[in-house]
């Protein structure tokens, strides 16, 4: 940590040149007073031999760093604790968030039937955003009957009811509050899509499990996730989203899906990578968005990357595309689900 330099309130006596040999070897404290040892090396301005210490420059220098390092150690025990409360609170939303994802998985692993109608409601809540307005987004609205009910939104109820049962589990051991329906949206979303990229390297190394998992982890995208999990801490709508915001998926035409991803802030290259997003059967979504001449390169793109080994591109680009989906419009709370700690009184304890 830098000292607090005082110089600022002397400007007449700062200088500009530095100093070529003028270093700090020492600093001890003696009776409330701070002497700074210098080890100071000679030049030669001419034929003469001087010490830097004779310098003006030198000395204020010198004064600075005696000032600077008679503060720090007042500040240094502060920072420390501000820090140790910092790691503390990480680690209480790091471990929460991995029960979460556990709960969540076990979930959606005995309803695989459910995973579409997932990443459908986790699409829906937060393409409710528009820009123009910045309202809506990935607020956890889509849990009121007013909104769920909604033709866009029809066939999706299995999958609110299934995080419902899940959310309540997930509280029941949350020391740190409820979990939001709008980060429980989300992250229900992550955990089916990183199923859906293990599965596809299982797939590839013949049903293996045990070579998939490895090639995943080796070579696969997982490391990518960081930005989406730092995101924790959405806070739920109290009311519906404005009607008329989200098309129906199944209905709509390629046009209209421009227009809805365009008014979000998106383009052609998002909507392709999002087609397993947009209905149950995802070849059939891509044969319809390959139709237009603006999105059939991203659709072509995202096909072959699927076929190779790891499907960089396709995974890079869709964990990218759902991790600003994911927040648009949302003051993220980076303290949500922190707890206190109790205190040990060390002079309770009985040894």
């Amino acid at each position: 940590m830098e000292g607090i330099s005082f110089l600022s309130a002397l400007p007449s006596l700062s200088m500009t040149t530095p100093l070529r040999s003028f270093r700090l070897a020492t600093f001890r404290r003696t009776s409330g007073m701070g002497c700074c040892h210098h080890q100071v090396d000679q030049f030669k301005v001419g034929n003469n031999m001087q010490h830097e210490l004779n310098r003006p420059d030198a000395l204020i220098r010198c004064l600075t760093t005696v000032v600077a390092l008679d503060v720090v150690p007042f500040s240094v025990p502060l920072i420390e604790t501000a820090n140790a409360a910092d790691l503390i609170q990480r680690r209480q939303r790091s471990e929460f968030q991995a029960m979460i994802k556990d709960t969540l998985l076990k979930a959606i692993k005995e309803h695989p039937e459910l995973v579409s109608s997932i990443l459908t409601l986790s699409l829906n809540d937060a393409i409710t955003y528009d820009k123009a307005t910045k309202s809506g987004g990935p607020n956890g609205s889509i849990r009121l009957r007013k909104e769920i009910s909604r033709p866009e939104n029809s066939g999706l109820s299995a999958a609110l009811d299934l995080l419902a049962e899940a959310k309540r589990e997930i509280d029941s051991f949350s020391k740190g509050g409820p979990v939001s329906y709008a980060d429980l949206i989300q992250y229900a979303a992550q955990v089916a899509v990183k199923k859906s990229f293990l599965a596809s390297a299982i797939r590839k190394c013949g049903g293996n499990e045990e070579k998939g998992s490895f090639l995943y982890t080796a070579y696969g995208s997982n490391g990518q996730w960081g930005l989406f999990n730092k995101q924790f801490g959405r806070t739920d709508s109290q009311d519906a989203d404005p009607e008329g915001r989200i098309p129906q998926w199944s209905k709509a035409s390629v046009q209209e899906m421009k227009d809805k991803f365009s008014a979000t802030g998106f383009g052609p290259r998002q909507l392709a990578v999002m087609s397993a997003f947009l209905g149950p059967d995802q070849l059939a979504t891509e044969s319809l968005l390959a139709t237009d001449p603006e999105v059939r390169p991203w659709v072509e793109k995202y096909q072959r990357s699927r076929e190779t080994v790891s499907q960089t591109d396709y995974e890079v680009d869709l964990i990218t595309t759902l991790t600003k989906l994911s927040t648009l419009g949302q003051q993220i709370n980076y303290e949500a689900y922190t707890y206190p700690v109790q205190k040990i009184e060390l002079g309770k304890l009985k040894l």
